[in-house]
């Protein structure tokens, strides 16, 4: 995984933690719970998209090589 990706993975445990603190002091929200699960499907989607390999630029695209 890269670094923005570690990164987001660390913020989305934070976010349940204190989403989860914050429904044992105060109560349920549910638009907290529904935050936090948009966040933690953000970042499987970029886990996802940060383990597919590179794909291969095609020749005649971009910029010409010397």
């Amino acid at each position: 995984m890269s670094g923005p990706t570690k990164s987001m993975g660390v913020i989305t445990v934070v976010a349940l933690v204190m989403t989860t603190a914050y429904t044992v002091a105060l109560g349920s929200n549910g638009l907290l719970w529904f935050g936090w699960v948009v966040l933690g499907l953000v970042t499987l989607g970029m886990a996802a998209a940060d383990s597919v390999p590179p794909s291969v630029p095609r020749p005649g695209r971009g910029r010409p090589t010397p």
